[in-house]
C-alpha cells in the first residue's frame, strides 16, 4: 500500500470538505445580509425560542461552532443575557446534524457539475448577492467532491491489518470518545469529522459499533472552538462556552451510559437503517443531540449555576445598548416627550463621561484588559446618538411652545457634542492599544503633563455636564468653563512646546512624540465639545 499516496488523498478530501463546507457557510452568512445577526439580537427571554433559532441558524450555516463564536462575542458585548445563550447553544447542537444528514446523500455524481455551476456564478456574476448564491453552490460541489476523495481514499484501508487494530482499539467506549474528542478539536468542527466517519463507513472500514463511540466524542472536541473564544472575554462569556462544554459533556456521559445496557440502543439505531452504517453515524447524531436538549432544556438555570460556580467573580457593569427613558407612547404628550428625551441624553452625557475616565485609565496605568469594555460602551454611545436623534426628529414635528421648540433645536447639538467626546474617548483607547501593544514608554515628564491634562479635562467635562443636568444659566458657572477651557488650551500649547524641546535633546522616539500630540490634540476637542456643552443652556433658556 502506498501510504504517501492515500494520506495526501486523504489531506486533500478533507482540505476540500472543509473548503467547501466554508464557501457554503460564508455564502449562505452573505446571502442572508445581517439578519442573522439581528435574529440572535432580537432574541427574547425565552429559551424554546432560543433552541429553535439557534437550531434554525447553524443548520443555514452548517456550522455549530460559527454559532455558538456567536453567542459567546454577543455575550460578551453585553447583546445577550446569559440565559438566553442557554436555549441558542443547545438549538446550536441540533442543528449541525444536519450536514452529517446531508453528507449521506449519494450526490457525488452531480458534485462536480454544482461545483462548476457555483464558480461560473462567482465569476461572472456582478450582484455580489448572486455571487453568494454561486458560492453556496459552489460550496456544495466541493463539499462532496472531498466527501468523494476521502471515501476513495479510505478503502484501500480495509486491507491494511495495522489500521484495523487500530480501528478495533476506538470499539472501547472511553478510548473512542477520547479519540473523537481530540481529533474533533483538532479540525475545530463537529461536521467535518462526522464527515471523515461517514467517509470511512462509506469505505467500508469502519463499524457502527466503533463509530457511535466517536461520534459522542465529536460532541466534547467542538467545544474547544467556543472555549477559544472565550479566553479574551470576560467572565460572563467563558460562563456561555463552559455551559456548551458542560450540556455535551453530559450528554456524551448519558449517552455512553445507555450505549452500554444491555437495552438495545445501538440495534434500534441499526434496524432503523439496515446494511447503512453511514446513515446510522449520522442518525445516531441527530438522536444524540436532539435526546440531550430535551433531557437537560429543563436544567439550563442549573447548568448557568453550575457555569457559574466554574467560572466564579463578577464583571464590571456595562451599559446596555438600550433607551431608558424614550418611548414612543410619550410622543402623545409633547411636554412629557421633551422632558424624557432631556433625561436620556443627561444619560447619554454622563455615559460619554464615564467611558472618558476609562479610556483615561486605560492609557495612564496601561490596563489593556478595560479595552474591551470601553469599545462596547462607545458602541452604546454611538446607538443612543441615533435613537435620541431619530427621537428628536419626531418630536419637533409635534406642535410645541417656543421654549420646548428652543431646546430640542439646542438638543441635536448637544447630543452631536456628546457623540463626539465619547469619538475622542475611542480614539484615545486605540492610542493606548499601539502605546501599549508596541510596548512604547513616555518620558517621567510626559506621563505627568498627560496625567495633568487629563484630569484637568475630566473635571470641566463634568463640570460642564452638572450644569446642563441642573439646567440653569448661571453667569458666574459659565465665566469658570470658560476659564477651564482657556486654562486647558494654555496648558496644552505649553505642553507639545515642551515635547518638541524632549524631541531636540532625544529624550523620547518620534513615534512615541507622535502618539503624544495626538493624545492632547484630543484632549483638547473634548475641552471643546465640554464648553459647547455647558453653554448649549443659552440657547435652550
Amino acid at each position: 500500500m502506498d501510504w504517501i499516496t492515500l494520506v495526501l488523498a486523504l489531506v486533500g478530501g478533507l482540505g476540500l470538505f472543509l473548503y467547501g463546507m466554508k464557501l457554503m457557510s460564508d455564502g449562505l452568512e452573505a446571502a442572508a445580509g445581517n439578519q442573522l445577526r439581528r435574529w440572535l439580537e432580537a432574541l427574547t427571554s425565552n429559551r424554546f425560542i432560543g433552541v429553535l433559532v439557534g437550531a434554525a441558524i447553524t443548520a443555514i450555516i452548517q456550522s455549530s461552532s460559527a454559532t455558538t463564536v456567536m453567542v459567546v462575542s454577543f455575550v460578551n458585548a453585553g447583546l445577550m443575557q446569559l440565559s438566553q445563550a442557554v436555549g441558542l447553544i443547545m438549538g446550536a447542537n441540533i442543528g449541525t446534524t444536519i450536514t452529517g444528514i446531508l453528507v449521506t446523500l449519494k450526490v457525488s455524481m452531480i458534485a462536480p457539475l454544482a461545483a462548476f455551476i457555483g464558480i461560473a456564478i462567482i465569476m461572472f456574476a456582478k450582484k455580489k448577492r448572486v455571487q453568494s448564491i454561486g458560492q453556496i453552490i459552489a460550496g456544495f460541489g466541493i463539499l462532496f467532491m472531498g466527501m468523494d476523495m476521502m471515501s476513495s481514499a479510505m478503502r484501500p484501508l480495509s486491507g491494511s491489518p495495522d489500521f484495523m487494530n487500530m480501528i478495533e482499539q476506538a470499539r472501547n467506549p472511553i478510548i473512542g470518545v477520547l479519540v473523537g474528542a481530540l481529533l474533533t478539536a483538532l479540525i475545530q468542527s463537529s461536521s467535518a469529522f462526522t464527515g471523515v466517519l461517514i467517509a470511512l463507513a462509506l469505505a467500508g472500514v469502519l463499524d457502527f459499533q466503533t463509530g457511535i463511540f466517536l461520534i459522542f466524542g465529536t460532541n466534547i472536541g467542538t467545544c474547544i472552538t467556543a472555549i477559544l473564544a472565550s479566553l479574551g472575554a470576560n467572565r460572563t462569556a467563558k460562563r456561555a462556552a463552559i455551559v456548551h462544554l458542560l450540556f455535551n459533556a453530559i450528554g456524551t456521559g448519558i449517552f455512553l451510559v445507555i450505549a452500554l445496557l444491555p437495552i438495545g440502543f445501538v440495534d434500534w439505531i441499526e434496524s432503523l437503517i439496515p446494511n447503512n452504517v453511514a446513515g446510522q453515524i449520522a442518525i445516531t447524531h441527530v438522536v444524540f443531540n436532539i435526546t440531550t436538549t430535551i433531557l437537560l432544556f429543563p436544567f439550563a438555570n442549573q447548568l448557568v449555576f453550575l457555569a457559574s460556580k466554574i467560572i466564579p467573580g463578577k464583571d464590571r457593569e456595562r451599559a446596555e445598548r438600550r433607551l431608558e427613558y424614550l418611548d414612543s407612547r410619550t410622543l402623545d404628550t409633547p411636554l412629557i416627550a421633551v422632558t424624557q428625551v432631556r433625561k436620556e441624553v443627561e444619560r447619554m452625557a454622563n455615559m460619554a463621561l464615564e467611558n472618558y475616565r476609562l479610556a483615561s485609565q486605560i492609557f495612564l496605568k496601561r490596563q489593556p484588559e478595560l479595552v474591551e469594555e470601553a469599545l462596547a460602551n462607545e458602541e452604546v454611545i454611538n446607538y443612543l446618538n441615533h435613537e435620541i436623534t431619530r427621537f428628536l426628529v419626531k418630536i419637533s414635528a409635534l406642535n410645541l411652545d417656543s421654549t420646548s421648540n428652543k431646546m430640542v433645536g439646542s438638543l441635536y447639538h448637544v447630543v452631536n457634542d456628546i457623540e463626539r467626546v465619547g469619538d475622542h474617548a475611542e480614539n484615545i483607547v486605540e492610542f493606548s492599544q499601539a502605546y501599549i501593544d508596541d510596548e512604547k514608554f513616555f518620558s517621567g515628564e510626559a506621563i505627568a503633563e498627560l496625567t495633568d491634562i487629563s484630569t484637568k479635562v475630566d473635571k470641566m467635562l463634568a463640570h460642564s455636564i452638572d450644569i446642563f443636568t441642573a439646567g440653569d444659566y448661571i453667569q458666574s458657572d459659565m465665566d469658570q468653563v470658560r476659564q477651564e477651557e482657556h486654562s486647558i488650551d494654555e496648558e496644552i500649547k505649553k505642553y507639545k512646546e515642551n515635547h518638541i524641546k524632549r524631541l531636540e535633546k532625544d529624550a523620547c522616539t518620534q513615534s512615541s512624540g507622535a502618539l503624544f500630540m495626538n493624545m492632547l490634540n484630543d484632549l483638547e476637542r473634548v475641552a471643546d465639545h465640554a464648553e459647547n456643552l455647558a453653554f448649549s443652556l443659552r440657547y435652550q433658556l
